[in-house]
Formats: C-alpha cells, sequence, structure tokens
C-alpha cells in the first residue's frame, strides 16, 4: 500500500479554490478555515493555502522542460490514477478547463512507462498534472 502525500499550495482566493478543487475537480473537502481548506485529491493530502501576495496578476509563476517535445510546466503536481479512472477525470475536465497547458494524450507511445497525462492550471496558476498507466507497479518507474 502506497502512504498518501501531504502537499501544501498557495492560492490567491479560498472561494475560488473552493469552486474549483470542490465543484468542478469533485474533491471533497476536509477541515477548513478562512485561510486554508484540506481536500481528499484521491486519498492523498492537498491543503489550498490563501496568499493574497502572489506575483504578476496573482498567479504562481511557472517553468517549463521538454518532455515529449511538449513543454512542461515544473513544478507541478496531481495523482497517478488507473485508465479509466483518467479518462473519466478527463472528460469532467474537458468541461470546464478553458485551456490545457498539454491536451489529454498518451506519452511515450508503444515505449517502456507508456502513460496517458493531460496538464492544467488552477486560477491560481498552479500547474497540475494527471496520468494513468495501464500497469502502474510495472510502468510508473520503467526506465
Amino acid at each position: 500500500m502506497i502512504t498518501p502525500f501531504h502537499l501544501a499550495i498557495q492560492v490567491r482566493d479560498i472561494a475560488e479554490a473552493r469552486e474549483f478543487y470542490g465543484t468542478k475537480l469533485g474533491l471533497s473537502e476536509g477541515r477548513s478555515d478562512e485561510c486554508w481548506i484540506d481536500w481528499n485529491m484521491f486519498g492523498h493530502q492537498v491543503v489550498t493555502h490563501l496568499n493574497p501576495n502572489l506575483g504578476p496578476e496573482g498567479r504562481v509563476v511557472n517553468h517549463c522542460n521538454p518532455v515529449d517535445a511538449k513543454a512542461v510546466p515544473v513544478p507541478h503536481f496531481g495523482v497517478v490514477l488507473t485508465i479509466p479512472d483518467w479518462e473519466a477525470l478527463a472528460e469532467r475536465c474537458r468541461g470546464f478547463v478553458e485551456e490545457f497547458i498539454i491536451e489529454p494524450y498518451v506519452r511515450f507511445q508503444g515505449e517502456p512507462g507508456e502513460q496517458c497525462t493531460m496538464f492544467f492550471e488552477d486560477p491560481s496558476g498552479n500547474a497540475l498534472e494527471f496520468k494513468a498507466f495501464a500497469d502502474i507497479e510495472g510502468q510508473l518507474f520503467a526506465t
């Protein structure tokens, strides 16, 4: 069994985070206060913390590195899912994500580590990646 991770990220507005992570992504909310919210992200704890002093236009600033001929934002975070769960999430995201950083697709097709992936940002500019493997245990760290 994999133990859950804990990740705390900055957001520019708590109500906006509640709408995005709770209503749109469909994550269940745990404890909260006026400055933070705990989210259950597929069994992992992601906490959105208010930072009213975010960078230009109230957004986290990201850098990009090339992976599979795509510009992958750094930092980013997300969860590895089963393919059926990833497909369901990709369909859900197509209903509210206005612009994907990287549209849902299959990366490293036919190679070790073949995976479904998609990237998009929350309203504060935090980059999220959700990916899936046909065989998570066998492919997650394949070389």
